[in-house]
């Protein structure tokens, strides 16, 4: 089988499932995209660079810009697909992240090929995270800069022959005529590799070596950005400490914007926060980056991990927590609330509360014999709704139901 995958910073959420096609010595996988994040011997993927012109968009109005960006992106796939085409490649399936225009115009060239589209986060005014934040309200042309931006989606979306979308929250974010093509289908948590290990230590850059049964407060984002709750977090992070002087709370991620606006040159958001809520740089500590393997060893020796963030896209990290079987505190907000059932898996809590985020600390810390049902509790929902067995599994039936005509849908009953 001949599988196309189309992502822009492959493989993305294909990890899993490219890793698993690797093992198939009868699945030949060709990628398309802007950066490869993953070591793969070239016997077994064939990766292919597309690179979009750099066309200056300073001249188009603000509401054109990211759709110029997709068709920018979208004529550089396509290219790569006409190369791929002229030398006989014909794909038996299409997989592609449509969320950057890459595959506007993939039918163009195979037009016979049935295209499984990831359905990632489709954009509005209202309901999602723009204007989520009392503080920052959108004006009525941010509202109709966010109808446009869905341009591309819209286009992607009329092309795809089904799609999938990890959480039902996210599917529901598309309009309702393309949801009955939409699977919820999350890629999934390998739970046999992200285990709670009472033996697990984790060594601090100033040395110091931490171990599970202490007090140890974590949270972990790509980026430390509003997006992911930072400034909620900083500032309850000054109430634990002065509530709980034996804590530690160990803060991974980086200084880059994800999503968040980003700030005047040479300024972060973690800077910013610091100098509203100066802490203890011995006891907040910021740990940068981490390679997998310590950021495993950071939820295995937490007692508590608190997750933050708007309505928007569920981060992986939150999944990782729960099945480390960490008791987990995070957002009363929508995309949680798909995963989260406050009080029996976790705790959910208000976003804009360091307050009630510090209490909701204090709660775990001192009811640890309580937390243990719901940490178990949370390590059994990853388990059961998101084993990464499972998920590998459903895509492998989609993915030759597609390829042979079929319609992927589930039989009811």
């Amino acid at each position: 089988m001949k599988i196309l995958i189309i992502h822009q910073f492959f493989p993305g959420q294909f990890h899993s499932l490219v890793c698993h096609l690797a093992t198939n010595r009868l699945c030949q996988i060709v990628a398309i995209g802007q950066e490869c994040q993953i070591s793969i011997p070239l016997d077994k993927v064939i990766f292919k660079v597309y690179k979009p012109k750099n066309h200056s968009t300073t001249s188009l109005p603000l509401y054109l810009s990211r759709f110029d960006r997709a068709v920018q992106n979208g004529q550089a796939v396509m290219q790569v697909l006409g190369w791929l085409k002229s030398r006989g490649f014909k794909p038996d399936i299409a997989l592609a992240h449509i969320g950057w225009g890459e595959a506007l115009y993939f039918k163009d060239i195979f037009p016979k090929t049935p295209l499984l589209a990831y359905c990632e986060f489709y954009y509005h005014a209202q309901g999602a995270d723009a204007g989520f934040d009392p503080a920052s309200p959108i004006t009525q042309d941010d509202a109709l800069r966010i109808r446009t931006q869905n341009a591309p989606l819209l286009l992607s979306l009329t092309a795809m022959d089904y799609g999938i979308s990890p959480t039902p929250w996210q599917r529901s974010l598309f309009p309702p005529e393309y949801q009955n093509k939409i699977e919820v289908l999350h890629e999934g948590v390998d739970t046999a590799r992200i285990t709670p290990d009472p033996q697990a230590r984790l060594t601090l850059p100033d040395g110091r070596v931490v171990r599970p049964g202490q007090e140890i407060v974590t949270y972990a984002a790509r980026n430390l950005e509003p997006y992911r709750g930072f400034p909620s977090f900083m500032r309850a992070a000054a109430e634990i400490c002065r509530r709980r002087p034996h804590c530690l709370i160990l803060v991974e991620g980086g200084d880059g914007v994800s999503y968040s606006p980003r700030l005047p040159r040479g300024q972060t958001y973690r800077e910013r926060m610091l100098k509203e809520v100066p802490v203890d740089p011995e006891r907040v500590i910021f740990l940068g980056h981490l390679p997998f393997s310590e950021h495993l060893r950071l939820l295995q020796v937490s007692a508590v991990h608190i997750y933050l963030t708007v309505p928007f896209v569920l981060s992986w990290s939150l999944l990782e927590a729960m099945a480390a079987r960490n008791v987990v505190i995070a957002s009363d907000t929508a995309p949680v609330r798909d995963v989260i059932e406050d009080g029996k898996n976790g705790l959910l809590v208000d976003f804009f509360s360091p307050r009630k985020i510090a209490d909701r600390v204090d709660e775990v810390l001192d009811h640890p014999n309580h937390m243990a049902a719901v940490s178990g509790a949370a390590r059994e929902h990853i388990q059961r709704y998101y084993e990464v067995k499972n998920s590998l599994a459903r895509y492998q039936e989609i993915i030759t139901k597609l390829v042979n005509q079929r319609s992927p849908f589930r039989q009811e009953g």
